[in-house]
């Protein structure tokens, strides 16, 4: 919300009401009424300044914008105006009632940017620094904050191929900034580090600010390597006994589209496959339109001193399988107080939120594409009846029934997290200001699976199975900091912070899981399995706990409003590290030159070139790596008798050996940029070149036991590997946005926003330490059937991270056999990495009366990808009659490929798309109403269209291999669209928001 300027305000409501009473008192003949609102957000202006042009009669609007004015018979033109807006006329003719959109003056308003510890105006930014605000947002069924930001800004890659709501996004800055598991934006919410995205509801959002380079990161240190994405929830009432209530409703419908074509069933048994005389659409019987609601509603005010706002939101998210979806509850309560005429401020930040999800066994999308057509749903013999609950099974290999697999396996999740921040805020002078805040974070999930006695894939050889599993993490956060703010001559401007943080993070968990019911009982009762040993069965506990400590300051200098300087260090110790490198520092240096406040730049009313570098680092996901950690091994019977049970126990195995050199991932950034704005900043944009250096990146390495451990001197490799700093990447980038700020004339108004990002992809520099590494990595095999022997991604030292190798194909011959360029994996080719050269947003926002029209398109290109159905399931040999057969436009047809599915160059396909990801329609009802400020009604569209020539399932980025559970090789396997990919879904949503007050 914008400071509206309360003491302005008062003045002007108290000349109101003034001038109002002399008018009153002379009886006029005419009165005009109106109401002045928002042109970009649709909200009323208070205080806003109503006056007959050529005179001095003039009244201001109320708290809702309105306003009452006497007319004289010679009076033509109002003019309406206030601070932060361009003046407007308006003929008053034969109007009785009117109503003025105001237009924001970019001239007259400093931005304000959130950035770390504070805000900076964004003309005084010297870093890769990007706000978004709500007018901005994405529209339509977002259930997570990231989707606010999908393809708004430059280099900010956000992902989640296929519509599976339960699915998380994969959030890129930049790119790869590391192999393990913190790949992801460090995210800050309300001042709270490492929060999660899951204790925020879009709607509570009142602005987005992401850090793109190091040295705006650098102020974060060891958790800022993967960029910052600062997150500002809704603002508290400002206005003295006011009180703004805010409904927003809405319901949304999902379809799934862009299905692979398939034989029909006629086409099926003509080509050789087993008839079992039924014809089943299982996409059909699988999947259906799934509609979801959304209901969110706020309250905030003020009174005396004390600033409030509450919120509660609530979600029912369905996919579009039976038994696939969430409902979220989200509750907010922002309070704020000033005391000591206003010196001494304190803030407490509550959020709570509740999720419970159901998922499925997503191979059912696999296997509603491939199964056999003829086959039906039931079968109604005393086998189907007895094993299978009725469901139509054969004993084939990789052949289960979609509908039985979707019903007879469940799993479960509920997640509940709870953060607290409170915060102190003291000015000990005018222009020193002491603050303190405490944090806490925490998060629960419980989750269970269930898999039936009848469930042909694994319940049935386990007898019916079920497990129970829980996760506990408590984050606290202390940080204080002290800011000084002055002017050390007439022109130089000097702002410095300091600070110290303390963080502890605990983490604890349980596991078990049984086998053999003589019910299907599930979760609830996992003492009712027999068996708790061997296959399909587990206990296990873990805890573990770490403690960063911070030193932290920064220093920003402003000349003149000509010249900025921004300079920064950060010392953090964690205790996860080796004893001799717990300690890293962190350093950033900035500057930036308005060249418009030095030179005549013609049609140039900005024009600032800088240059940022910054050092950030990165916290491994695991406190233990650099400790010879021990774990549990086989069970030891010691005298070899199984009826004896006091002799049996579990033996001790050494997972890796210590490291008392294990230190900090590292990565140095330096950024070349340039913000500009032409035409009194009608257009205005940046342009950014950055370079990355990552280096000492942890991995896992075999050792030889027995031998020398070389980062524990003395001693010897008790385990056979060790975590050490192993690689070294390169990469680079080029950055443009631009937006063009209300085109047209008269009531019709098209603001365009676009940007796209150039990525040199990242260089894999070194992947050795000392005499341990290796020349290159490879992973990812396509899989069974067939398919299980090389891997497809090679990471070769001096070449792109993500490479797709594998053997060319040359061509078929007459009866349809591959020729293939060879069959040595050694041999194999470059056939196309799955990272994108590039990615691009386009928004469009058009305005007309109360009219308001939005839509986005997105696109990422130069990436390629491994299309799995093709590679397994589009031959004609004779295994693969068992599955039905994908035909896309690229799969062979003269003669059809005989030859057994082997993975080759025909199946890695360029992925480039154009997808009109986002569009809304919605219009602004007038009201006169004195407690209803505004209505809107919308209609909002998601993923419409997509432009590609990729025949698989989704041409979206794959960032990392969905089936790799390895944290640390999962970004090293990107670029492939495995078989169980969530299909894709198309959202309409309905709905309507109300502003009481």
């Amino acid at each position: 919300m914008r400071n509206y300027l309360p003491k302005l305000k008062t003045l002007m409501l108290a000349f109101a009401l003034t001038l109002g009473a002399t008018l009153a008192a002379n009886a006029q003949s005419r009165t005009i009424s109106g109401t002045v609102m928002d042109a970009s957000l649709g909200d009323p202006v208070p205080g806003a300044t109503v006056i007959v042009k050529g005179t001095t009669r003039g009244t201001a609007t109320d708290l809702d914008g309105k306003f009452t004015l006497p007319l004289q018979a010679e009076d033509q033109v109002l003019v309406i105006s206030f601070v932060g807006y361009m003046t407007q006329e308006v003929e008053i003719g034969n109007q009785t009632n009117i109503t003025v959109n105001l237009e924001e003056d970019i001239q007259s308003l400093e931005e304000a940017v959130v950035i770390g510890y504070g805000s900076q105006d964004k003309k005084e930014i010297t870093s890769a620094v990007v706000g978004v605000k709500p007018e901005d947002f994405n529209r339509g069924n977002v259930s997570n904050p990231a989707q606010l930001l999908q393809g708004k800004v430059a280099g900010l890659s956000i992902t989640r191929p296929g519509g599976n709501p339960n699915n998380a996004f994969n959030i890129r800055l930049r790119g790869l900034s590391t192999f393990g598991a913190n790949s992801s934006p460090l995210i800050v919410l309300d001042g709270v580090i490492g929060a999660s995205l899951e204790n925020v509801d879009p709607n509570d959002i009142q602005s987005i600010d992401v850090l793109k380079d190091g040295s705006a990161a650098a102020i974060y240190g060891a958790r800022g390597s993967s960029g910052v994405i600062l997150i500002t929830t809704t603002k508290q009432g400002s206005r003295e006994g006011s009180t703004n209530v805010t409904i927003n409703s809405f319901a949304t419908v999902d379809q799934a589209t862009n299905l692979i074509p398939i034989l029909s069933a006629e086409e099926f048994v003509a080509r050789g496959g087993t008839d079992f005389g039924s014809n089943t659409d299982w996409r059909n019987e699988l999947i259906d339109d799934a509609l979801s609601y959304t209901t969110n509603a706020s309250v905030s005010g003020s009174f005396g001193n004390s600033n409030y706002m509450a919120s509660v939101n609530y979600r029912d998210n369905n996919g579009i399988v039976n038994g696939v979806g969430n409902e979220r509850l989200n509750t907010r309560m922002n309070f704020s107080q000033g005391a000591l005429n206003n010196r001494l401020r304190f803030n407490i930040n509550l959020s709570f939120t509740n999720l419970d999800s159901e998922s499925i066994n997503d191979a059912a999308f696999r296997y509603a594409t491939i199964y056999n057509p003829t086959a039906p749903v039931f079968e109604n013999t005393e086998d189907a009846q007895n094993r299978f609950g009725g469901y139509f099974q054969r004993d084939l290999f990789d052949f289960y029934n979609p509908v039985a697999l979707a019903n007879q396996q469940k799993f479960v999740g509920e997640t509940k997290t709870a953060l607290t921040s409170y915060r102190v805020e003291y000015d000990i002078l005018p222009n020193l200001t002491a603050t303190a805040q405490y944090s806490q974070d925490r998060r629960n999930t419980l989750s269970g699976g269930f898999w039936s006695l009848q469930d042909f894939q694994v319940g049935l050889g386990a007898t019916g199975s079920a497990e129970r599993n829980t996760f506990d993490r408590k984050q606290r956060i202390f940080e204080t900091t002290l800011r000084y703010e002055t002017d050390l001559s007439d022109k130089l401007n000097m702002t410095l912070l300091g600070g110290a943080g303390l963080q502890y993070t605990t983490n604890q968990g349980f596991n078990a899981r049984v086998r053999q019911y003589l019910f299907d009982l599930g979760w609830n009762n996992l003492g009712a399995g027999a068996i708790r040993l061997g296959n399909n069965t587990n206990v296990s506990s873990f805890a573990n706990e770490d403690q960063l400590n911070s030193v932290f300051g920064r220093a920003n200098f402003n000349w003149d409003n000509m010249i900025f300087l921004s300079a920064s260090v950060r010392a953090e110790t964690y205790s996860g590290f080796g004893p001799n490198n717990q300690t890293g520092y962190f350093p950033a240096f900035s500057i930036g030159s308005d060249f418009t406040q030095i030179f005549d730049m013609g049609v140039f009313s900005q024009f600032k070139p800088r240059v940022s570098f910054g050092v950030t680092g990165n916290l491994p996901p695991s406190p233990t790596l650099a400790l010879g950690v021990f774990g549990n091994g086989n069970r030891i019977d010691l005298d070899g008798d199984p009826l004896t049970q006091n002799d049996i126990f579990v033996g001790i195995n050494q997972f890796s050996n210590p490291n008392r050199d294990l230190k900090w991932e590292t990565k140095e950034e330096l950024n070349f940029g340039v913000d500009f704005g032409m035409f009194n900043n009608k257009v205005t944009g940046s342009i950014d070149y950055y370079t990355r250096n990552i280096s000492d990146l942890l991995f896992n390495v075999p050792v030889a036991t027995g031998a020398p451990n070389p980062f524990d001197p003395g001693r010897f490799n008790t385990a056979g590997s060790t975590w050490v700093n192993l690689a070294n990447l390169r990469a680079a980038g080029f950055e443009f946005a631009a937006s063009v700020n209300q085109i047209g004339k008269g009531a019709l108004k098209w603001t365009p926003t676009f940007n796209f990002t150039i990525y040199d992809k990242t260089t894999i520099e070194s992947l050795s330490a000392g005499e341990l590494g290796f020349e290159e990595l490879r992973f990812a095999t396509p899989g069974s059937p067939g398919q299980n022997n090389n891997q497809i991604i090679y990471n070769r030292v001096g070449q792109n991270l993500g490479d797709i190798y594998g053997p060319r194909l040359n061509g078929l011959t007459e009866n349809g056999e591959y020729i293939l360029s060879t069959t040595d994996p050694n041999e194999f080719e470059k056939l196309g990495n799955g990272l994108p050269k590039g990615e691009f947003g386009f928004t469009n926002s058009f305005m007309y009366g109360q009219w308001s029209l939005n839509f986005f398109l997105r696109g990422a290109w130069g990436h390629d990808l491994y299309n799995s159905y093709r590679g397994f399931y589009e031959n004609a040999d004779g295994a693969s009659n068992t599955w039905n057969s994908v035909v896309t436009a690229k799969t062979p047809t003269n003669p059809l490929v005989s030859s057994t599915p082997t993975f080759n160059s025909s199946v890695v396909e360029d992925a480039s798309f154009i997808r009109l990801d986002n569009a809304e329609l919605g219009y602004n009802f007038k009201t006169n109403s004195p407690n209803l400020s505004s209505l809107r009604v919308y209609f909002a569209a998601q993923n419409l269209f997509t432009i590609t020539n990729y025949t698989g399932v989704d041409p979206e980025v794959r960032t990392n291999d969905s089936e790799n559970g390895d944290a640390f090789t999962s970004a090293l396997s990107p670029g492939i669209e495995r078989r169980n990919t969530y299909f894709q879904t198309r959202s309409f949503t309905l709905g309507v928001t109300v502003n009481f007050k």
